[in-house]
């Protein structure tokens, strides 16, 4: 056995990334749905804040209407309530429908549609205290660690330098009236919480890419798996070899089935043979019977010799025959002259009326 038999130094085949896909195994990053998420919920509550604000605004003063209510109108206050919940998720319903969107959109363009239960089924490795040891302190582990802090810092050091470049302007508003305030104070969180996706979702792309490394090589194949899968999709090769074996057999029985059937046999003349059955009656035109090259033309012949078929010797018209015909396809019209000369001379010597039953 090769020295290297053991080393996974293969790509992945496509069943066994397909295989990988049916356990739930794939390459996700858990931040690119997030980084879309917040994006998109900044982007909606800039141009839908304004609208939401009224609304529960106007709740507000509903709301304030029902509690000045008489005490005993229990169904008032409950009428109340109901109305304060229609009111609200008729206001953010439309806002965390387009979140939920996003965050599909986001699984979907990493992984696709995918729905399997393996990965939701109980299993004793998920819950061995000392595979959870191992997981803790391997590699990949450590790996996420590292991302993770690195992550943290990042966004940090991003947060930080957005609020120092605006720390003049807050300072600013000291003195400055409440809509003043709360307008700039908006602008800073929208301008911060852009910043801060645009670098999450940058990081999220690069974990995506890792992730999709990282599973390739857990995926990666030794040259004797590969060797072995291939057996298994394809089959043994002592069976191929035995299923061409018969296929060839049953061939071989068809053609001598068909060749004593057949009116001529058009050959090139040694490498080519074209096996042809006519019945005016039933046929269009003529149709080709058997067919092959080589060894297996010379086979037909030898039928053709045995069972007193026909041989004719055309060179152009067997070689258009085995290059437009297969066994069981009729004549195309570009070549009907050329048989109808074979067929002739061939009926006619047969004694079979050809002239006769083409004319009626």
């Amino acid at each position: 056995m090769p020295a290297d038999a053991g080393e996974k130094t293969e790509a992945p085949t496509p069943r066994r990334l397909e295989e990988s896909r049916e356990e739930g195994k794939v390459a996700k990053s858990q931040d690119l749905g997030a980084a879309l998420g917040l994006l998109a919920g900044l982007f909606l509550l800039n141009i839908y804040g304004s609208t939401m604000i009224k609304g529960f605004m106007g709740i507000l003063r509903e709301s304030l209407t029902v509690h000045h209510a008489p005490v005993s109108s229990q169904i008032a206050l409950e009428e109340g309530w109901r109305m304060v919940a229609r009111y609200s998720w008729g206001i953010l319903g439309p806002f965390f429908l387009v979140l939920v969107v996003v965050a599909i959109v986001a699984n979907l363009m990493q992984v696709g549609f995918m729905l399997v239960s393996k990965p939701i089924m109980p299993s004793f490795e998920k819950i061995s205290p000392l595979a959870g040891i191992k997981r803790l302190f391997s590699l990949r582990s450590a790996m996420r660690l590292v991302m993770s802090l690195s992550k943290v810092i990042i966004i940090g050091l991003v947060a930080y330098f957005t609020i120092k470049s605006f720390l003049p302007e807050l300072v600013g508003l000291a003195g400055a009236g409440y809509l003043d305030v709360v307008s700039r104070g908006s602008h800073l969180v929208f301008v911060l919480g852009i910043r801060m996706g645009l670098v999450l979702l940058l990081l999220a792309l690069l974990d995506y890419i890792y992730q999709k490394f990282q599973m390739n090589q857990d995926l990666r194949m030794t040259k004797q798996e590969v060797k072995e899968e291939f057996k298994r999709m394809e089959g043994d090769p002592l069976m191929r070899q035995r299923r061409r074996s018969v296929a060839r057999e049953l061939a071989a029985q068809r053609m001598s089935q068909a060749v004593p059937k057949a009116d001529v046999v058009i050959t090139n003349p040694t490498h080519l043979a074209i096996a042809l059955k006519y019945d005016p009656k039933e046929m269009p035109a003529p149709k080709v019977v058997a067919r092959g090259a080589g060894y297996v033309a010379q086979r037909i012949r030898e039928i053709a010799m045995e069972n007193d078929v026909p041989i004719m010797e055309r060179k152009p018209l067997a070689r258009a025959l085995y290059k437009s015909c297969d066994v069981g396809d009729f004549v195309p019209p570009e070549l009907y002259k050329a048989m109808a000369e074979v067929l002739a001379y061939v009926f006619e010597l047969a004694g079979k009326g050809f002239k006769k039953s083409v004319a009626g």
